[in-house]
This record gives structure tokens, C-alpha cells and sequence, in this order.
């Protein structure tokens, strides 16, 4: 009797090893681990060209990219097909909540958000000119951006729409970013705290009874701070309804882990309604070591519950070696990640391609 309950533990426990294995193979028997990279479109260049380096991609084991073409659908269009006949996949890649030089919102001074101090970022911009950031209440707002978002999810091939900038204004920047800036910030600053534009203000008002102009701390006022947590969060909301029938998936780009990004940039992804996300554990911006991209990764996966993929974002410049991003990979996948995505293509180095490809075969 004693010999078959050993044997039969026996059993189990090499079920269990092999079970393990196969999480990372799927029925196409390719690894369900994916390599992603983010890319920014250029209009002039070339079918050829694209051809070429979306090659190269598929050659150094890259599984999707993830297409900036500034919304533009038509380009969106012609890349899709390119990049689908070369083997990868493909992401429409959107900056959301921040439309610099959108010509359609410049239009509409109204729509933009308003600081603490009562500056709209139509013509002040924290940090630098490229921070342009609408209001996610504002009726017209809102419905411009996911305007954008539903002529995104319409076009054939193309298997999300990924957000980015979804989010509000840093709060606080990452630390490594700080001196580039010649910034302390150990309080709320309210040069960077944002929207209290008439319409937040109002609606706030209505749900609380009160003017968050007229706390003392708003840095405190969770009320105040929920209601913009959950402005963005109804945003995505109705963007993964509308992508959804469209019969695509919504992903997004995101801060490190929910507290972390809740903290610095009013976004709770780990309450949202989505199918995948993209933290930017991007460790040098952060004065983080490697480990830190595990210990990070592992904070979103335990959040997050089954509820989404998480597909760990790495920054190429913060590596000095490819034996570096080989141990990122490593550390973000024992952590519980489902991918990594690199930012960006161009800084694809011919060792960090291979690194890329020998990861990928010790997976499968």
C-alpha cells in the first residue's frame, strides 16, 4: 500500500512539473510568453522599408508591436497588413488623456485641464510643451478621445487599442527624473495637481457637497482623489465597450503597479475593465536596481488577480548589457508577467536581439 501512495505522489508531482510547462505553450504549441515592442510611425517612409524592419523584428523573436501613427486609421490601415504578412501582430497605439498638437481639441480651449492654481494646460504645460492634457469629465472631452478610440478599433487587423497617457498629469515625477528638472517634490504642487477645471469642480460638488478649492488638504480628501481615480477609470470603461464591439481588445500603457500609479498619476488600472496592461517598469527612472523590475511586476500580478494580462514594460537605455535585459526578462516572468514589451524599437541592439532569441528558446 505504502508503494502506490508513493508512486501515485510521484505521479502527481511530475503532472504538476509538466502541467507548469505547458502554462507557457498553447495549443499552436508556441510559447504564450510574448515579446512586444512600442514604435512611432513615420508616413514617409517607405512599404519597403516597413517591410524590412518589421522583418528584423520577427527575426530577433518579437511577437507584436505596438503602433504609434498619431491616430491616424489610414496608416494605421496600410502598416497593419505589412506587419500581419511579416508574422507579427499588431496594437493601435494611442496617447489618450495628453493630445499634444491635436488640432481638433486646440480648437476647444475649454476642453483642457486646469491646475491647482487655476492654469489650463492649453497654455501652460507642466514639465514640458508636450503636455497638453484634456479633461476627463468634460462632456466634449471625452467624447473626442473616444472618438479616437472607436475609428481605431474599426480598422481590419489590428488586435487592441492600447492606451497610453491614460492617466492625469505627475502628480509626481519618478525620482531619476527629479534633477532633469531641478524639482523637489515632497508634497502635492499645485502647479502639477490637477483638474479643477469649472466642470470636475461642479460635478464633484454635486456627488460630495463640496468645493475641493476650498479644503485645506486635498492631498488627503480620498473623496476628492477617488472622484479623479474613477474619472479615468470610466474613461477606459467606455473605451473597452467600445472596442469590444468592434471585436478587438483594449490594452494599456501604465505607471509600475496600481498603489504606485494611484500615487503619482491618479490611475488605479488595477480597477479598471480591460483586458491587458503594460507597466513601464522602467528602473532607471526610478533609481530602482534589476530586482526591483521583479518586485514590481509581482505587485501588479498579485493586484490584479486573473483580472488582465500583465506584460512588463522595460526601458531599453536603463541596460547597460544585454546579460541585463536577459536577467529582466527572467525576473519579470518568474513574477508572474505574461510578455515584456521594449521601448522602443530603434533601440533594438543586434545583443539585445539575441538575448530576445535565446530567452525565448530556453521558454519553449
Amino acid at each position: 500500500m505504502k508503494k502506490i501512495t508513493i508512486l501515485f505522489v510521484t505521479f502527481i508531482i511530475l503532472l504538476s512539473c509538466v502541467s507548469q510547462e505547458n502554462n507557457n505553450i498553447n495549443e499552436n504549441n508556441e510559447s504564450t510568453f510574448k515579446f512586444s515592442t512600442w514604435i512611432t510611425a513615420n508616413i514617409d517612409k517607405s512599404d519597403e522599408d516597413y517591410k524590412k524592419e518589421f522583418r528584423s523584428y520577427l527575426e530577433a523573436g518579437i511577437d507584436e508591436i505596438l503602433i504609434n501613427t498619431l491616430t491616424d486609421p489610414i496608416l494605421l490601415e496600410r502598416l497593419a497588413i505589412l506587419a500581419k504578412n511579416e508574422g507579427l501582430k499588431v496594437h493601435a497605439w494611442i496617447m489618450a488623456m495628453n493630445r499634444p498638437d491635436d488640432t481638433i481639441a486646440l480648437k476647444n480651449p475649454e476642453w483642457y485641464a486646469v491646475s491647482k492654481e487655476g492654469k489650463s494646460c492649453f497654455d501652460t504645460r507642466p514639465y514640458v510643451d508636450y503636455y497638453q492634457w484634456l479633461c476627463p469629465n468634460r462632456e466634449e472631452s471625452r467624447n473626442h478621445i473616444l472618438g479616437l478610440v472607436e475609428g481605431l478599433s474599426k480598422v481590419e487587423g489590428i488586435e487592441s487599442v492600447h492606451l497610453d497617457y491614460i492617466r492625469y498629469s505627475d502628480v509626481y515625477l519618478p525620482i531619476g527624473l527629479l534633477p532633469k528638472y531641478n524639482l523637489v517634490q515632497e508634497t502635492e504642487l499645485p502647479e502639477y495637481d490637477f483638474c479643477y477645471c469649472d466642470v470636475c469642480v461642479s460635478k464633484f460638488e454635486d456627488i460630495h457637497n463640496k468645493n475641493p478649492l476650498d479644503s485645506k488638504n486635498t492631498s488627503i480628501d480620498m473623496e476628492w482623489k477617488n472622484f479623479r481615480l474613477n474619472s479615468i477609470r470610466n474613461i477606459v470603461n467606455d473605451a473597452y465597450t467600445i472596442v469590444s464591439q468592434n471585436e478587438k481588445k483594449l490594452t494599456a500603457a501604465v505607471f509600475p503597479y496600481p498603489e504606485m500609479a494611484d500615487h503619482m498619476v491618479r490611475q488605479r488600472w488595477d480597477k479598471w475593465t480591460i483586458d491587458e496592461v503594460y507597466p513601464m517598469i522602467y528602473h532607471g527612472f526610478y533609481n530602482e536596481e534589476l530586482n526591483w523590475i521583479g518586485y514590481a511586476t509581482k505587485q501588479g500580478v498579485d493586484d490584479v488577480q486573473d483580472n488582465m494580462i500583465i506584460n512588463t514594460g522595460l526601458y531599453l537605455p536603463d541596460f547597460n548589457s544585454a546579460d541585463e535585459l536577459k536577467q529582466a526578462i527572467i525576473l519579470a516572468k518568474e513574477n508572474g508577467a505574461q510578455g515584456v514589451a521594449f521601448y522602443e524599437g530603434p533601440g533594438l541592439t543586434e545583443d539585445f536581439k539575441k538575448v530576445i532569441i535565446e530567452v525565448k528558446q530556453e521558454l519553449n
